[in-house]
């Protein structure tokens, strides 16, 4: 698949603090929903979507990230020679990951907040747009969220932000965006973005979620945010700060993604994921679902 955008960023050094102390040893993106490390649902989704070069920025206590994804030619032949073909093209295809989405890891270095790691990985992407997504949401949809976004972008040629119909009392849980005009099919020209607003006060009924396109004007804002925040020294340094004061001067859209969105940053919202992971398996939804009804 050929695509207007190559490059994807994936910020994955935050501590998982909601999850304690299951993220205590284990990093958060680690964590299983169904048969594959949450992490691993976004980089599929992203290789699927035409991504060729991903950049995965870390802390230093996220090294099983890399060992993940990393080839291991030993661990493959010994699995063959014991006859477990079936496990050695499954860690096979898991190391070939890293080859077709070209990873590279990043560690991250400045003040706390999400636009710091996606500024640390633009000074090594070049003058391009690029996918920005989240490694603690799983997507499940027919066309992956990520070409949905890229698809977007290639109507508009404009920063976009992936959304998500809400119901208004949740309002104090996302950044609502502030839409200016509705051109259909879920393609949204939106004005800014009003951060975890109560619900009187929400400008739409939309979330915006984990998901963007943004443009080298975009990653011009962060460093002027960022800038900012070395002088002050105070708060944190957000993207979507950055998109809302770009948004007010020029034009950026929102896509409503088709599909369900699955958050995995707390524990509820794991246990959902990874409930309906197993329930949709072939193998094993059957008998969870027979279990499920017994103990109803």
């Amino acid at each position: 698949m050929t695509t207007t955008i190559r490059r994807a960023v994936i910020p994955a050094a935050g501590l998982g603090s909601r999850l304690l102390p299951l993220t205590k040893a284990t990093p958060k993106e680690m964590l299983p929903v169904g048969d594959k490390p949450v992490i691993e649902h976004t980089v599929r989704e992203l290789i699927a979507s035409g991504i060729t070069d991903i950049t995965i920025v870390v802390s230093d206590n996220k090294d099983l990230i890399q060992r993940h994804f990393r080839p291991n030619p030993a661990l493959v032949d010994q699995l063959r020679a014991a006859g477990k073909d079936a496990y050695a093209d499954a860690v096979e295809e898991v190391g070939e990951l890293s080859r077709a989405g070209h990873l590279t890891y990043l560690d991250q270095h400045g003040p706390y907040g999400n636009g710091t790691p996606v500024l640390n990985a633009a000074r090594n992407l070049g003058d391009e747009p690029m996918l920005v997504l989240w490694p603690d949401d799983v997507f499940v949809a027919e066309v992956p969220r990520a070409q949905q976004l890229i698809k977007a972008f290639e109507e508009t040629n404009c920063p976009v932000l992936a959304l998500m119909p809400m119901e208004r009392s949740e309002s104090h849980r996302y950044g609502v965006p502030v839409v200016k005009e509705d051109l259909g099919r879920g393609l949204l020209r939106i004005t800014g973005l009003v951060e975890k607003p109560e619900p009187a006060a929400a400008p739409s009924e939309y979330a915006a979620i984990g998901g963007y396109v943004i443009t080298p004007a975009v990653i011009e804002e962060l460093r002027r945010q960022t800038s900012r925040w070395y002088e002050q020294r105070a708060g944190e340094v957000y993207l979507t700060d950055a998109i809302a004061a770009y948004a007010a001067e020029r034009a950026v859209y929102g896509q409503v993604i088709q599909g369900r969105w699955y958050d995995t940053g707390n524990p509820l919202a794991y246990l959902t994921a990874q409930f309906a992971a197993a329930l949709a398996d072939p193998e094993y939804g059957p008998a969870l679902r027979r279990l499920a009804a017994e103990l109803s």
